[in-house]
């Protein structure tokens, strides 16, 4: 990954993966239910994001059945996928945690 802050499909993704492998379909309400409703990943944009972090190495294909005649694969974090996260969600808090810091001092400074 590069030091740009990552795309919200992306963020949302990880997270659905980074506390137990999952299926396309898991995968999709996962990502739904993370974001409150607000994100709906329709099935071709879900699987070219998963292609493009398989080749980035942030994900793995974990297992890999045969269910009701058609492959179903499961997916699991790869370390570097895990540390990418990690790093990303330090990031946003960082900001979180600033951005409340300077509410905070413009609600003192307004009341002053």
């Amino acid at each position: 990954m590069t030091d740009r802050a990552m795309q919200e499909p992306t963020l949302l993704l990880l997270t659905a993966l980074a506390d137990e492998p999952r299926h396309g379909y898991a995968i999709a309400r996962e990502v739904e239910s993370i974001s409150g409703g607000r994100v709906k990943m329709r099935t071709g944009t879900l699987y070219g994001a998963l292609e493009r972090l398989l080749q980035q190495g942030l994900i793995e294909v974990h297992k890999e059945e045969v269910v009701d005649s058609r492959l179903r694969r499961t997916y699991t974090l790869t370390a570097p996928g895990r540390a990418t996260l990690a790093a990303e969600a330090e990031r946003i808090a960082a900001t979180a945690r600033e951005a409340t810091r300077r509410l905070g001092a413009t609600s003192k400074a307004a009341t002053a």
